[in-house]
């Protein structure tokens, strides 16, 4: 009944029994409880304590024995650690008696040995004392032999003797303390210093006898004994020589104000050259060709002339404040040293080619880098500002010119080309003076000019008195101006950056002259556009004279929308037959249709009041002329062709603003919630002001609109995804007052309507209204306010972009990336591209 083992414990299904004494959370109350669960089992109280008293002996048994275990495991460990302690000493002390026995045994065979390393310190004692002995005695024979040879000057045998002489001088450096040794070296010395006297007397003698020709072997051997020397020798020879040579030279040019002007620079150089040339026919066999002697003259030339000029510039800037120095003659001069530079350079190059190699030539500088030119550098400040003064004398003759010379056929204007020309000549000419600071100010000077050109040549044919009188050839012709400008103007800036020092490089920027140019060509766009705007004013003008109003059904389209449709592909047809880059046809055209559609909204507004019937009418007439806007960008395309996807989507988007507001004007305004809801849903906005707008279209008279109004903010409430105000018709001017009263409900007079910040010509301006008739003079202000800007955004969409990209608005630097290295846009190349200057 109670499972109970002998020993008190639980018997485990599938195994031997479990003691619960073993357990690790052993609970005495709940073993008991588990042993005697009711009174009955008391009975076994005695057969339990047995047990209990039984495990308890043989627990004690167990632990005695592994008691007993341990203690014998403990002795035997100690002992085995005693045996290894006295097996160490031992081991100690055989090595004390193996160090002891080394040393013995080093001690002996050091005495055995001690006759034999004494023997072996005479010896090499000995020997050291025959060498010394015997480089004494080949000293002395060797210095006696110098002395008979030198008297005799027999410079071969003298130069052989000396390097022997004084390489075993060099042995006896520590014997110079014997007394012997030191009066030798004495007297070497003086033997040097007679034989350095000698030579230098031998080579006077004979250049002032000039008999140069005939003593030229003995001056060459004598000059393998200035070698021996050393460099001090040799070098004041080379000095003696060069000195000779320039001493009249030196005595012309310098001792006389007038032969040594700048204007007589040509002959200093002519008299390197001759004295050059008789080193080549006369003294070439006598020195060694180590030594370079010709390219030391031509260095020591080089130097003496730049300091002469340094005094010459110097003086003459003194003079009345730097006017008495010629700009030309300073040029001329620079231009002429520059050339002689690079005439020594090659020559001397040339000479190295059999001791340089040519990875090694192209590597070193330059023998004779501004070796003179240097003394020009703080002066060409002056030929800079020549280069500024020539430019704006330039610069009214380029405005003064015609834009189209009489029977000839341009592209671009041909001052441009002249003015890049210039620039290039300019740029080259001055590379070759400076790479320096004086480079980037000439960099500075060409971006005034480009500023000035842009600002001063090309706007001024739009100016106001101008603009419309220009015809589209010849808008186009200055476009294209502008972009040739805006192409080879970075080219330009890339060309100086190339040329220029790179510690200064960073600091050439032609960026805002390109974006000026930009500028320009935006303002020729929008002139181009404006024409269009011209020729489609008469089917304008038609269509606010229909009457809307009275409409009671819907026909075909509107007889205005031929005649627009027409008048607009004509003149679009023939402005892009006259511009070649495709870029600028698709800025264009999209210009032209954000203009129609302006001038839709305009006309619309002119038009009130609007029936229902008429809106529709006009729906289908906007549809029409959306088709027809498509077809713009491909008039001057092959048959066939169809109009880039982002192009087309940019019209639809463009009109869908007309869209959206005829989709309003055509719900009746009764009953009113047909109204509101239409509106709700097409204009999608929560501007009252905007509302009372086509409350005003529709003719609903001011005092009947509140009613609109209420119900209108009522129902606003029901829609979450109005936004605050609808961008295009919070732009829309909508004037109160009476509607016209022309025949068709319409006014030919819409001065005063129009799109806020839209004039008839799409140029920005704040509450522009579109005139009744063009105004020349407002044209061209915005025009030209434009242009200076640069930041005019322009639609730059090209047939490639994806639909992300579509109807991006960018302004000018973003169009110009979009061609800024194509430098063949108008069919010429840039002046400064691969084949540029």
């Amino acid at each position: 009944m109670f499972g109970m083992n002998g020993s008190g414990g639980m018997p485990s299904r599938g195994g031997p029994p479990v003691d619960p004494l073993d357990s690790g959370d052993y609970d005495p109350i709940h073993h008991l409880n588990t042993l005697f669960p009711h009174p009955a089992t008391l009975q076994s109280v005695p057969a339990t304590s047995q047990a209990l008293h039984n495990h308890l002996e043989s627990l004690d048994t167990e632990i005695s024995q592994l008691v007993i275990t341990q203690s014998t495991t403990n002795a035997d460990s100690l002992s085995q650690i005693d045996a290894a302690k006295a097996e160490l000493a031992e081991l100690l002390e055989n090595i004390d008696t193996v160090r002891e026995r080394a040393v013995r045994t080093e001690d002996a065979i050091a005495a055995m040995t001690a006759d034999i390393k004494k023997l072996d310190s005479t010896k090499k004692n000995l020997t050291l004392s025959m060498t010394v002995l015997k480089r004494l005695q080949m000293l002395t024979t060797a210095y006696e032999q110098l002395k008979t040879q030198s008297k005799n000057r027999q410079y071969r045998e003298c130069a052989s003797l000396m390097s022997a002489v004084l390489e075993l001088m060099a042995h006896f450096k520590s014997f110079r303390s014997i007394d012997q040794i030191a009066t030798l070296s004495r007297n070497v010395a003086d033997l040097k210093a007679e034989l350095l006297e000698q030579v230098c007397e031998d080579f006077e003698m004979v250049f002032v006898k000039q008999e140069v020709a005939i003593r030229k072997g003995m001056l060459a051997e004598a000059c393998n004994v200035m070698d021996a020397l050393g460099d001090g020798a040799r070098g004041r020879l080379v000095t003696w020589y060069c000195n000779t040579q320039l001493r009249e030279y030196r005595q012309v040019f310098r001792g006389n104000d007038e032969a040594g002007s700048l204007d007589n620079i040509a002959r200093r150089y002519a008299w390197l050259k001759r004295i050059l040339k008789v080193y080549d026919e006369e003294h070439l066999g006598i020195f060694p060709p180590s030594w370079k002697v010709n390219e030391v003259l031509a260095k020591t030339f080089c130097e003496g002339t730049k300091d002469d000029y340094k005094g010459i510039l110097t003086r003459a800037m003194r003079r009345e404040g730097g006017k008495t120095l010629d700009v030309n003659l300073l040029l001329k001069c620079l231009q002429e040293t520059l050339e002689f530079e690079n005439f020594l350079e090659g020559r001397f190059s040339n000479d190295r080619a059999s001791i340089d190699t040519m990875s090694s030539r192209d590597e070193r500088p330059l023998i004779f880098g501004k070796a003179i030119s240097e003394a020009f550098e703080p002066y060409l400040s002056l030929w800079v500002d020549a280069q500024d003064k020539q430019l704006s004398n330039m610069i009214p003759s380029y405005r003064a010119a015609p834009l189209r010379p009489p029977d000839e056929d341009v592209t671009v204007l041909p001052s441009s080309i002249e003015l890049f020309h210039f620039y290039r000549i300019t740029l080259a000419q001055c590379a070759k003076l400076s790479t320096g600071s004086k480079l980037l100010d000439l960099s500075k000077t060409f971006a005034k000019y480009l500023d000035e050109y842009a600002e001063v040549v090309l706007l001024h044919y739009f100016s106001p008195d101008k603009a419309m009188s220009l015809a589209a050839e010849d808008v186009v012709v200055v476009l294209n101006t502008a972009d040739y400008c805006h192409v080879t103007t970075s080219q330009l800036q890339e060309k100086v950056k190339s040329r220029v020092d790179p510690d200064v490089a960073d600091k050439v920027d032609f960026e805002r002259q390109s974006d000026a140019f930009l500028g320009v060509v935006s303002a020729a766009i929008r002139l181009l556009v404006r024409k269009v705007e011209i020729a489609a004013e008469p089917a304008w003008r038609e269509m606010r004279n229909a009457p809307w109003s009275r409409l009671d059904a819907v026909g075909d389209q509107s007889g205005y929308v031929g005649v627009l449709i027409t008048a607009v592909k004509s003149t679009v047809g023939e402005i892009l037959g006259l511009v070649g880059k495709e870029a600028y046809q698709r800025a264009f055209c999209d210009k032209v249709v954000e203009a129609m559609a302006s001038a839709f909204l305009a006309s619309l507004v002119g038009c009130r009041p609007i029936g229902g019937v008429g809106a529709e009418q006009m729906l289908l007439d906007a549809y029409v002329l959306k088709k027809g806007f498509e077809e713009l960008l491909t008039l001057r395309a092959e048959a066939g062709t169809t109009p880039p996807v982002s192009y087309v989507k940019f019209v639809n988007r463009t009109l869908t603003k007309v869209d959206t507001l005829l989709k309003t004007l055509q719900v009746q305004s009764s009953p009113a919630e047909g109204l509101v809801q239409a509106y709700l849903i097409h204009i999608s906005d929560r501007s009252d002001t905007n509302f009372r707008k086509v409350l005003d279209l529709k003719g609903i008279r001011r005092p009947d609109q509140s009613s609109f109004v209420e119900l209108f903010r009522a129902h606003m409430v029901t829609h979450d995804n109005l936004v605050e105000s609808n961008p295009f018709l919070t732009a829309l001017v909508v004037p109160s007052g009476n509607i016209g009263s022309t025949p068709g409900g319409g006014s030919n007079n819409i001065g005063g309507l129009g799109i806020a910040g839209v004039g008839s010509s799409g140029l920005p301006g704040a509450g522009v209204l579109v005139p009744p008739r063009f105004d020349p003079s407002g044209l061209g202000s915005a025009i030209m306010n434009a242009a200076r800007d640069g930041v005019d955004r322009l639609q730059t969409q090209t047939p490639g972009e994806t639909d992300g990209e579509e109807g991006l608005e960018g302004n000018l630097r973003t169009l110009g990336r979009l061609f800024r290295r194509d430098g063949s846009g108008i069919g010429i190349r840039g002046r400064f591209g691969r084949e540029g200057g």
